[in-house]
């Protein structure tokens, strides 16, 4: 069988379905709404690819924040939950410990081809990086570095081309 045809014929049926609801949430100790240049970002190409933004939150990096958040995405019955910040290895750090705890299904790909495409923009400390993807109650969940470049990198390379595609294949 033809994996691209395959591939193919899923992003169409995809499409079909009508915009994807995303909840994006940005982890930062410091981001305001003025100051969140990844969430006017995210939301700008999220809606340009003809999706919605089913809520918006800046929250703190601590447990509770993260883990209140997620559920929130989850029973706003949002597609995809796509998080930025908290994916290092600082002790302050703690998005990818909540998020990795709650996932159902995990998409080690996700990370994988991330910290690929990353090592060409930041050589070997891609290796640093946690990101990571699966699946918690039905809602793609999806979490991503904070530095712009990096938002850019995954939305470009990873996100914004299967988008569909995963609201898709989480929920048939």
């Amino acid at each position: 069988m033809n994996t691209h045809t395959s591939s193919e014929q899923h992003r169409k049926a995809a499409e079909s379905r009508g915009p994807v609801q995303v909840a994006l949430v940005t982890v930062s100790d410091t981001r305001t709404g003025e100051t969140d240049v990844n969430g006017k970002f995210l939301k700008e190409k999220i809606e340009d690819a003809g999706h919605s933004v089913a809520f918006y939150r800046i929250i703190k990096d601590e447990p509770d924040q993260v883990l209140s958040a997620l559920e929130e995405a989850v029973s706003e019955k949002a597609n995809i939950a796509l998080f930025n910040g908290g994916t290092g290895v600082s002790s302050r750090d703690t998005t990818i410990d909540v998020i990795s705890g709650k996932l159902e299904k995990e998409l080690p790909g996700f990370g994988e081809l991330f910290r690929m495409f990353s090592y060409d923009q930041v050589g070997a400390a891609a290796m640093f990086s946690r990101a990571t993807a699966g699946v918690y109650r039905g809602t793609a969940v999806i979490s991503i570095p904070g530095s712009p470049k990096a938002v850019q990198l995954a939305w470009e390379k990873l996100i914004g081309p299967e988008l569909a595609h995963l609201a898709w294949e989480v929920t048939r």
